[in-house]
This record gives structure tokens, sequence and C-alpha cells, in this order.
């Protein structure tokens, strides 16, 4: 799977119980040619399945599918440690596997687990240290000694393997500013999309960033987590009043896709359901079969007339 391509796939939120459903799911996306499936973070919650065990379960089981989660509970998981855990799965899936990252949000039930809180301002530089050392830390080279405020690590060898494309969901100025300079994707959130107010007033500031350290802000992609439900019918309007996505009917999703990859630069689709939870299965069956190819279709058509 070439990341470089715009991507669709779904999220799933999944508990323990929803394991041999979920296998279905993906298995079935991967035979449909859906590039990736994501799963949420949450270890505080006893009941939903250990992402990064899930995720490595899943990928032993597909051929083409990526996975990641959507997006990692940082704070939970050392960097150095998550390091290890991802190179690893890039190295058993052939790459099939996405670095989702998170400064944490839920503190109050992050620090359930033992871990020290940290303030919001303390948390963004834990995070943005966590990426640039799990990047270190993969692709071979001599060992690696790193002095942080949150993190140090001392003569650690890298693996021989690439770190997987880093996606944040950063949400904040001083987060988006840390994605613009060391992540290669942002995943805007509250599933907002590229005609909220939140993507128009967040993205300058990863751009900005990016610019200000010589990234070209054009190589850290925006992937959407995107519900709506898919109908028989077209609806009068896709959008409510607050311009939020609603759904519609195919050739309305094939439409609204479309022209965000061509106007906005959409980079990736993530379908969740209306509520936000795991698309049923008939849903991921059309957006699989019937939407994501004719907005690859579009895409490819529109690029040889250019």
């Amino acid at each position: 799977m070439s990341l470089q391509d715009v991507v669709f796939g779904f999220g799933a939120h999944s508990g323990v119980d929803d394991g041999p459903e979920l296998l279905r799911m993906t298995q079935q996306a991967d035979r449909d040619g859906l590039d990736l499936f994501s799963l949420s973070d949450h270890p505080y919650i006893g009941e939903r399945l250990d992402a990064y065990a899930t995720v490595g379960f899943v990928l032993g089981r597909t051929q083409r599918l990526a996975g990641f989660a959507n997006v990692t509970n940082v704070p939970t998981r050392p960097a150095p440690m998550l390091a290890r855990a991802v190179t690893s799965l890039a190295a058993l899936s052939d790459g099939r596997v996405v670095l989702g990252m998170g400064a944490g949000g839920l503190w109050d039930r992050i620090s359930d687990m033992g871990v020290p809180r940290l303030s919001p301002g303390e948390a963004v530089d834990a995070f943005e240290e966590a990426i640039v050392l799990v990047k270190r830390l993969s692709g071979g080279g001599s060992p690696v000694t790193y002095q942080g405020r949150h993190y140090q690590v001392k003569d650690l060898e890298p693996a021989p393997v690439d770190a997987p494309p880093v996606w944040t969901g950063s949400v904040g100025p001083k987060s988006l500013a840390a994605t613009g300079r060391v992540a290669d994707g942002w995943i805007p959130g509250h599933a907002a999309d590229w005609l909220s107010e939140r993507y128009r007033r967040s993205r300058p500031i990863i751009d900005e960033a990016a610019a200000a350290v010589g990234r070209d802000p054009r190589a850290v992609r925006t992937i959407f987590n995107f519900p709506g439900r898919i109908t028989d019918r077209p609806l009068a309007a896709t959008r409510d009043d607050a311009g939020r996505w609603i759904g519609g009917s195919v050739d309305q999703w094939i439409e609204e896709l479309t022209s965000a990859v061509l106007e906005h630069e959409a980079s990736g689709f993530m379908l969740f359901s209306p509520e936000g939870g795991t698309p049923d299965a008939v849903s991921l069956g059309r957006w699989a079969n019937e939407i994501v190819p004719a907005v690859r279709e579009s895409m490819l058509s529109s690029s040889t007339h250019h």
C-alpha cells in the first residue's frame, strides 16, 4: 500500500466481545481493496481490546490492509517501547502500519493507570519528544542517546526498520505546531472536516510550523475521520445546520469526497458510523465497493486531464 496516495479506510471501537466481528470486517475490507483500518486506544477501559495487540493480530490475518491506533495514547505507551512495537509490526507486515499519536486527552483516566499527570503544555512537549524519539529509534544507524525533558535514552540501538508514517490527532495550537515540525499527517479532532471552522483555523498553524523548520507543509497530509450514513436515496441536504456532514446517497458521497481531494487537498478518509462508532457491515461494503472505487476513478480522470 502506498501511503502517498489518497487512502480510504474505516474506524472501529472494539470491545473484547467484538473480536470475531472485527476480524470479519477487516478481512472483508482487505478483500474489497480498502487501505487501512483503525482502532481507538483507551487502555483504561477494561472491556476494550488493546489497540496494539489487536492491530498486530489483524495484520497477521490480512494481506494488504494497514492498521493503526487512532490515536495512540502516548502517555501510557513510553516512546522507546512504542518504537519497538511499531517497527516490529512494520517488519512483520511488510510496512502495513501507521503510527497515530495523541498527547493524551482524558488525564483523569490516564492517571488512574498510575501514569504521572502532566499539564497540557508538558503533555504536548512529551508528545513531540516521543515522535522524534520513535523516528530516531528506527531506520538503522548508530546507537541513539537522547536527553529530552521527558525521555532520556542512552546508547540504544535503533531497529533496522523504517518507522511508519506518523499521523497525529492534534487539537490545540501548541500540538498543531508540533505536528507541523515533526509529523507526516494530521487527523483533525472531533471529526472536523475540510469545511469546518476548526480545520480552517488549525491547518495554517501546521503549515507555518512546518515552513519555519524548512519542511514543505504538503509533507503533512490531512486524513479525516468521517462519520455519516450512506442512504438509498439522495438527501435534500447532506450537511446539518451547523455545516457538519451527515451523509447521503452513494453519488452524494462520491461528489463530496472528490471535491475534498481536488479542492481541499484531503489525503484520506476513515469511515465511521453516523454516531462516530464502528460502521455497520452493509455501509462498510457500500463504502468499499461503490463509493471508494468511484472516487479513485474520478481522481484518476482529473489527474489525466491536468
